[in-house]
């Protein structure tokens, strides 16, 4: 078996194509996929596997994965293309809009006009945390999680975002942290979409 065939059966492409590669796996995967063009197919054979799986699956998929999935190849062909790695802000009750600056005044951090009710762009990973830019419409659908705490800063537009049965008012500059186990939705209330950080914590 060649070196590699040894590679792509080592499983290695499919946590980089989901996004859970370390910054030095990726910077390895990177490089193979310059390096060779078998590297470079398989990527995309289990990006569009990946894909049909989430959209063909007899138990229907959570209405929230598709974006994110599209999310993730978005970011891997962006670190295959040379996109830096930045270290990305962890979100806390004390954080600022301007915090983001960096990543927000990006002229490739935009919602395009043909997203449906949610988008993504993904903006920073580590194995604790995945941060993304992201837009709802009209509304998320319910979640639960039991292993990572989501986090939120409001960026543009207004939305309500039901905990169980309290519901918080957020508007731009407003934070948030979800409690895990809990079931949670987000509803917009402005005429524009709702823009924010999204942090997903490892717990």
């Amino acid at each position: 078996m060649s070196k590699v065939e040894e590679y792509i059966n080592s499983g290695i492409l499919e946590m980089y194509v989901l996004g859970k590669t370390s910054l030095e796996e990726t910077n390895d995967v990177n490089e193979m996929a310059h390096l060779y063009e078998e590297i470079r197919v398989e990527i995309e054979e289990i990006t569009n596997t990946l894909l049909a799986y989430s959209a063909n699956t007899l138990k229907k998929p959570s209405d929230g994965l598709r974006p994110f999935v599209l999310a993730v190849v978005d970011y891997t062909e962006r670190l295959k293309s040379g996109e830096a790695v930045t270290e990305i802000p962890t979100l806390t009750h004390n954080s600022k809009v301007d915090d983001f600056k960096a990543w927000t005044e990006r002229s490739d951090m935009f919602l395009p006009d043909d997203s449906g009710d949610m988008y993504a762009k993904i903006i920073g990973f580590t194995p604790q945390a995945t941060t993304a830019i992201s837009w709802v419409k009209t509304a998320s659908p319910l979640e639960i999680h039991d292993n990572e705490y989501e986090r939120f800063l409001i960026l543009e537009g207004t939305c309500d975002v039901k905990i169980e049965d309290q519901v918080h008012h957020l508007m731009a500059g407003d934070y948030l942290q979800i409690p895990l186990h809990k079931a949670h939705s987000l509803i917009v209330t402005s005429n524009i979409p709702c823009k924010f950080i999204l942090q997903r914590v490892a717990a």
